[in-house]
């Protein structure tokens, strides 16, 4: 049967890395506190999460900042 080709190919461009909730919470509240701050650049992310958190771990940081260049950018396909 194709049916298990087609369920694999629906799903190829849906599913994305599992990001644990910590990540996500604190990147809803950096963009709900200072959305003007953030875009897709992020190198500037890294800067702004610095700056405006308390993180110490760089790998946490820097997950977070990807997490908002992903969620602007999801949010900027979805405005089209």
């Amino acid at each position: 049967m194709n049916n298990g080709v087609v369920c694999e190919e629906k799903w190829r461009n849906t599913m994305g890395n599992i990001r644990p909730n910590y990540i996500k919470s604190l990147a809803g509240q950096l963009l709900e506190e200072h959305s003007d701050l953030f875009s897709t650049d992020f190198n500037q992310n890294k800067e702004n999460v610095t700056k405006y958190t308390n993180i110490e771990s760089k790998g946490i940081r820097n997950r977070v900042a990807g997490y908002i260049v992903r969620a602007l950018r999801v949010k900027a396909i979805r405005k089209k």
